[in-house]
């Protein structure tokens, strides 16, 4: 679908574009095609896509074979995507991304893909709580506002390097392999977008407990302008700087210096 073409299917429904549901719909084939392909989707494939909308990529995606599970939250987006999609080996779910139970929806087997034009407004909790809650998903290529492209994927050596860097590099390699105008979707957003690319791999560091060390990764971005002796007292106490000191750190460093590697020792030593 084209961009004429999209705004005639919303008209011919009655629908218009949610703002609160961050709904922009991709109208142009080349760029369905560029993430079908980024995602290295192949025949037999088993992918969920979030946010379908009207299904410009829904198609590309069983037109390349693959086996599409397409959770849309927009109930009144259903018969248009339904009209879209007739004859593909597509199964819509309505659900939300943010509360559904994965493994009733996918199964327990690995060897899914995520591939998705995720809505702006949630697009990082749904990678993130998909990541923690969906094993099952071995790799993603999702599309994102291009700064939330950028977080996902920062290092420490990044500006872009925050908490949710932190997390996502405990759970999967992530890389932003394209950027995509504003002007292939209907209505189009006021910025770019980013391809990111995320593969999932076993944690690459050992914590007893994981949630501690992500409570200490977001109590240092929180005051990131602080060093970490101080930005940490409310999370380690009055011995913030010698449990720092013991995790070879330099309790005069910022959150943004640390990599997971290190934000992991000293998880290892707090209480």
């Amino acid at each position: 679908m084209n961009p004429t073409e999209v705004r005639a299917r919303l008209a011919a429904h009655g629908l218009r574009p949610s703002k609160a549901l961050g709904q922009h719909f991709l109208a142009d084939a080349n760029t369905a095609a560029r993430i079908v392909r980024l995602a290295s989707v192949r025949a037999g494939d088993r992918v969920v896509e979030v946010g379908p909308g009207l299904g410009a990529l829904t198609v590309a995606l069983a037109r390349a074979g693959a086996r599409v599970l397409a959770l849309e939250l927009d109930r009144h987006l259903l018969p248009a995507l339904e009209e879209t999609v007739v004859g593909c080996d597509v199964e819509i779910v309505q659900a939300d991304a943010l509360s559904v139970d994965w493994p009733a929806v996918l199964g327990d087997d690995d060897g899914w893909a995520m591939v998705a034009n995720l809505p702006y407004n949630v697009a990082t909790p749904v990678v993130v709580r998909a990541l923690e809650t969906a094993p099952m998903i071995d790799r993603f290529l999702v599309m994102v506002q291009r700064e939330v492209g950028e977080r996902l994927a920062a290092t420490s050596a990044d500006d872009a390097y925050g908490a949710v860097s932190v997390k996502v590099a405990y759970y999967a390699d992530a890389s932003v392999v394209g950027t995509v105008p504003p002007t292939v979707f209907v209505p189009q957003p006021n910025v770019d977008s980013a391809l990111v690319r995320l593969v999932r791999h076993p944690p690459p560091v050992h914590v007893r407990d994981p949630e501690r060390m992500f409570e200490l990764v977001r109590a240092g971005f929180a005051t990131r302008r602080k060093m970490l002796r101080r930005a940490l007292l409310p999370a380690l106490g009055a011995d913030a700087a010698a449990l720092l000191e013991r995790a070879g750190i330099d309790p005069s460093a910022r959150a943004e210096t640390l990599d997971l590697a290190a934000w992991a020792r000293l998880a290892e030593v707090a209480p």
